[in-house]
């Protein structure tokens, strides 16, 4: 599986490489450091699987460099990576062919959850995208409090034993509720939690 990793900065790669070295242990990751690097990546590619694109690179006129890849490569998802992240970068990128939207903002766990919802056809948008923090979309609105601040942390990686030390509850509790999240939201385990709520667009409650 080879993706594409186009940001003009060199640290940001790098940070991301350990990251998307989880996705498969047959990555083959090509940087790019500007959008004509990152266009002759696409031309070269033969097993290309994902393009994650950085809007700010040196070369990108607007939202040209993703429709440029599309035009090359209209199978291959592409996901923007960047740090404006507003309801009107999103649906803008969206427009144009974007395949996800992930903020720099976000944690390397939720970044790989996301690309893998991304990897299999599916689109991931930042919480709150579509709706607001007080109005949580069905069926999430059915959630506790409690049990959304146990699913945010669900989202980040946390093992049942994690979640209890940040919330100070027993082990035993964790288990409980997600039984109770996990009925809400219709699914059967963390996995299918992690995507339903990924595509959601819902937006977890901070904890404390």
């Amino acid at each position: 599986m080879q993706i594409i990793l186009a940001d003009d900065h060199k640290l940001m790669r790098d940070g991301l490489r350990p990251f998307l070295l989880e996705l498969s242990p047959e990555v083959e990751i090509f940087d790019a450091a500007t959008v004509d690097e990152a266009i002759e990546a696409v031309g070269r590619a033969e097993r290309l699987a994902l393009v994650l694109l950085d809007l700010k690179m040196p070369g990108m006129d607007g939202l040209d460099g993703l429709a440029r890849i599309k035009a090359l490569r209209p199978q291959v998802p592409v996901v923007v990576v960047s740090g404006y992240s507003t309801r009107d970068h999103v649906m803008a990128a969206v427009q144009n062919g974007a395949a996800g939207f992930i903020p720099k903002t976000v944690s390397g766990t939720a970044m790989v959850n996301a690309l893998r919802l991304v990897l299999s056809g599916e689109r991931y948008l930042p919480s709150g995208t579509f709706f607001g923090d007080t109005e949580p979309p069905p069926p999430f609105d059915k959630l506790s409090r409690r049990e959304g601040e146990i699913l945010g942390l669900l989202l980040k990686g946390g093992t049942n034993k994690e979640i209890a030390l940040v919330l100070d509850l027993q082990e035993v509790t964790i288990k409980v509720h997600l039984r109770s999240v996990f009925r809400k939201i219709a699914v059967s385990n963390r996995t299918q939690a992690v995507r339903a709520t990924l595509s959601s667009g819902w937006h977890p409650p901070i904890p404390g």
